[in-house]
């Protein structure tokens, strides 16, 4: 059964890397819209069941969201547009329930924000991102499991401080040698490090929201993998930062 289970997640992980190696030779937005796209709303879907929403009119929200991401030219100012629309119906309709607005907030800004770094920031941008947040899974994986002695959190009990640290300065490093081909070696540190702590809270987020849910997994879309969320929640963290850290200093 074990052996199954690895085969699945090994022949799954590389179906990934594949569809990511293949998206980046492309490099076309509309092709990078529409795989994001699918990616979001299956997320969407996980996060609201996480949440305990089944609410059909908001993930048809959701997708009309994203179809206006692939024309208006800032597609993280919609995450703002959004919490204002819905801030003013609920004020309109009082007995909204506030809780349908967390899917908007998680995973959408997210990945509202990781369109706009492909949109504004290109290609070399979007594998910086990708480096940096799997180094810091990798690396905290591997430190963790050598010296890891000290829990790190209530919330992911099999997460130690001393992993957490190593693939937070692994990430730093493997991120520097990327980003430097986008900034300075000052910008690239700083971006690159901010972005690894993100990534670290971002799987914890994942991990809280799924104890709270009483799951192990998000889903069972990825074979061996679990869910889309599992496999993206570093990410949707680490796009914010990413974006919001490289307008301010660049």
């Amino acid at each position: 059964m074990a052996a199954t289970e690895t085969t699945k997640r090994v022949v799954t992980g590389a179906a990934l890397i594949g569809a990511v190696i293949l998206l980046g030779w492309i490099d076309n937005f509309m092709l990078m819209w529409l795989v994001l796209g699918g990616v979001y709303l299956l997320a969407f879907y996980e996060a609201a069941n996480l949440y305990g929403l089944h609410h059909n009119a908001s993930f048809a929200f959701a997708a009309m969201l994203w179809l206006l991401a692939a024309v208006y030219p800032y597609p993280d100012d919609l995450f703002v547009l959004m919490g204002v629309v819905f801030a003013a119906y609920a004020a309109y309709k009082p007995s909204t329930d506030w809780r349908l607005f967390l899917p908007f907030a998680y995973p959408t800004a997210g990945m509202l924000f990781f369109l706009t770094l492909y949109q504004d920031y290109g290609l070399v941008a979007m594998a910086w991102l990708i480096v940096v947040v799997a180094a810091a899974d990798i690396g905290a994986y591997v430190v963790g499991k050598s010296i890891g002695k000290t829990k790190f959190s209530e919330t992911s009990p099999n997460k130690t401080l001393e992993g957490v640290v190593g693939g937070i300065v692994i990430a730093t490093v493997a991120g520097v040698f990327v980003g430097l081909r986008v900034v300075n070696v000052e910008v690239a540190i700083t971006v690159s490090l901010a972005t690894a702590v993100s990534a670290v809270f971002g799987d914890l987020y994942e991990s809280y929201l799924k104890r709270r849910a009483g799951v192990k997994d998000s889903g069972h879309v990825l074979p061996g993998h679990g869910g889309v969320l599992d496999r993206i929640d570093g990410y949707l963290f680490g796009a914010v930062v990413m974006v919001i850290l490289l307008r301010g200093l660049v």
